[in-house]
């Protein structure tokens, strides 16, 4: 898994390529931790994903959690794959999923 990050005044956006998985999880966790910050909007760009098993899911919605707090949460580019997903497991009524 790749992860690109970009800081543009209050908001972040992180371009997730590859695949997230309970491998690659607590990398995103870690940066997420690492780079939210004072962010008032974060993007996640996941046209790039192949894969999210349940532990990605879990750091999206630690993600969401934070955000509802300070800002909102976009999840863009999702695959048709990862947008059944997000709709099997009910995340298409938890994210914000463009």
């Amino acid at each position: 898994m790749t992860i690109n990050k970009k800081q543009e005044n209050d908001k972040l956006t992180v371009k997730i390529e590859g695949r997230l998985d309970t491998t690659t999880a607590p990398q995103l966790e870690a940066e997420m931790k690492e780079s939210i910050g004072d962010s008032k909007e974060l993007i996640f760009d996941i046209s790039s994903l192949e894969y999210i098993s349940s532990a990605g899911l879990r750091v999206l919605l630690t993600a969401q959690k934070t955000m509802n707090k300070q800002g909102s949460m976009v999840v863009r580019g999702a695959n048709d794959t990862i947008k059944e997903i997000f709709e099997v497991t009910g995340f298409v009524d938890i994210l914000n999923i463009e």
